[in-house]
């Protein structure tokens, strides 16, 4: 009985004491104790966007996305989850594409950057923009940008002959089939739910391409 007891008063003991300091901390950052401010790190990054030049001087840690959106005004590219899982901030770069939200912009000094804005206007419109249109491939068409951006990549991948996960032959061709086109666009997501659609209007491309 008595070494219970003495556990639970050395455990109250810590909690007390592990309290007070916590509340301590507190209590100096509000009162004025401020940490040293930290240095930001500049530098300077040349790359072109939808085929204009841009030179840029910028914190080091500005990421892609924040540098399309913030810098230079190109809102298109959509700032989704902010940790590489939804798709909506997909850009090509270098007609790969990438998720900006996770590439800082000093990684694509002389890289060639193409946003939603790049692909077509809307007076003539990237034929994946038309098919979008046709099959309704979008509902509320914030994820639609990253989404259009991603199916192009994934047609010249295709055409490239570049298998995926779910390719039949690793040497062989790989064919738009409705499993072929999903699994390549697994990581774009739609929280509509427009995935048929999305996934008719690239098979009608990849059959004008074929």
């Amino acid at each position: 009985m008595d070494e219970s007891n003495d556990y639970l008063f050395s455990r109250r003991e810590m909690l007390v004491s592990t309290t007070l300091a916590v509340t301590g901390l507190a209590l100096l950052n509000v009162t004025g104790a401020e940490a040293a401010p930290v240095p930001v790190s500049q530098a300077k990054v040349s790359f072109t966007v939808n085929g204009q030049p841009h030179q840029l001087e910028m914190d080091t840690r500005t990421t892609l996305l924040d540098t399309l959106r913030e810098h230079l005004h190109l809102t298109g590219t959509k700032k989704g989850c902010d940790h590489g899982q939804c798709g909506a901030c997909t850009v090509l770069v270098n007609g790969q594409r990438i998720n900006s939200c996770l590439s800082l912009a000093l990684q694509h000094q002389d890289d060639a950057i193409t946003t939603i804005e790049g692909l077509g206007t809307p007076d003539k419109l990237h034929p994946m923009q038309a098919a979008f249109i046709k099959h309704d491939g979008y509902q509320c068409g914030y994820c639609t940008p990253g989404q259009i951006c991603s199916a192009v990549a994934v047609l010249a991948e295709i055409k490239a002959g570049m298998p995926s996960h779910v390719s039949a032959s690793l040497l062989e061709q790989p064919q738009a089939t409705n499993m072929e086109l999903r699994e390549r666009m697994s990581g774009n997501i739609c929280r509509c739910g427009a995935y048929s659609n999305i996934a008719e209007a690239m098979s009608e491309v990849a059959g004008k391409d074929s």
